[in-house]
């Protein structure tokens, strides 16, 4: 079996979500932010993932954030392209 990258696997847990997302949904979807104490948190994981230093306990909080960023953007993707097939755009 090939490899699958993490994008890949996102993608295709994300699509039977997607797939049952109706226009209430979709925009309700469209609303989802992280608190503000959430956001903070990750910019200071990312500050110090990108000067080398994290422990290992933050890495693993990172990469969770990354990941489930990464997913929510794109459940938000489809989201959008459902509410902009149904306004025929």
């Amino acid at each position: 079996m090939a490899t699958r990258t993490l994008s890949s696997f996102l993608s295709d847990m994300a699509m039977p979500v997607a797939r049952r997302l109706n226009p209430e949904a979709a925009r309700a979807l469209l609303e989802i932010r992280a608190d503000k104490a959430t956001a903070a948190r990750v910019n200071k994981l990312a500050r110090k993932c990108n000067e080398g230093e994290l422990t290992a306990a933050e890495r693993m909080e990172y990469e969770g954030s990354v990941v489930a960023g990464e997913y929510l953007a794109l459940l938000q993707a489809e989201a959008r392209a459902l509410l902009a097939r149904r306004n025929g755009s």
